[in-house]
């Protein structure tokens, strides 16, 4: 499961027990002791963080010399990301260097291939073009987009968002567009085309048509 936002773990008390266990693994009666909380009291804020992907219980501890061991608890790898707010300068800065070494042809060959490179690490949906397209609309949708997918005329589709995942990135480099067509063209099995709109929010939209299939030569 993945975590939730980080807004969702803004209350105070669970704010501290966040921030206990960045420093290292605890058992619920560590917490309690840090925090001046009953045992229960500390579950309670547990079990909303393990419920919402931010925290994992894995080990035990013998805190004493009678009793069951105390269970330890910790980040959750995938939540660690979260927070960092090092990921955004950093790829804009990246960009920004890739962008005075390159021509703008070669940042978009480029970032095609990271497209290419980044759908070899999500699932492709089979069936009709449709639900590959719906599919790769839905993860747009947990990447951070706000996606919904409307038929067009000649067996076509369109996905349209209210932002960007990559919205920030794609403000300083347009040419980070190329990755996700690549993304979706991957996943769906489909030609895609951008239709996006780059102004002060950017918000994405691609067209997606059936691929051609490739000519065939007959005898004489």
């Amino acid at each position: 499961m993945s975590p939730r936002k980080p807004e969702r773990i803004l209350e105070k008390t669970r704010a501290r027990v966040v921030a206990l266990l960045r420093q290292g693994p605890m058992t619920t009666d560590e917490l309690a002791l840090a925090l001046s909380l009953t045992d229960n009291a500390v579950r309670a804020h547990l079990a909303t963080l393990e419920r919402d992907g931010f925290v994992q219980a894995g080990g035990e501890r013998r805190e004493g010399r009678v009793g069951k061991p105390a269970t330890i608890y910790h980040i959750a790898p995938d939540a660690e990301p979260l927070f960092s707010q090092a990921y955004l300068p950093l790829l804009t800065s990246l960009l920004a260097t890739l962008g005075d070494r390159y021509s703008k042809e070669e940042l978009e060959d480029l970032l095609a291939e990271v497209g290419e490179r980044l759908a070899t690490g999500f699932p492709h949906s089979s069936g009709k073009l449709g639900q590959r397209v719906r599919a790769a609309s839905r993860l747009l949708n947990h990447l951070g987009g706000l996606s919904t997918v409307d038929e067009t005329d000649g067996g076509g589709f369109l996905i349209q968002s209210r932002g960007c995942p990559v919205g920030a990135a794609v403000s300083e480099r347009p040419e980070v567009c190329e990755a996700i067509v690549t993304l979706l063209s991957k996943l769906t099995g489909a030609e895609v085309r951008s239709c996006c709109k780059r102004n002060d929010r950017p918000s994405c939209c691609f067209e997606v048509k059936p691929a051609r299939s490739a000519p065939t030569s007959g005898k004489g």
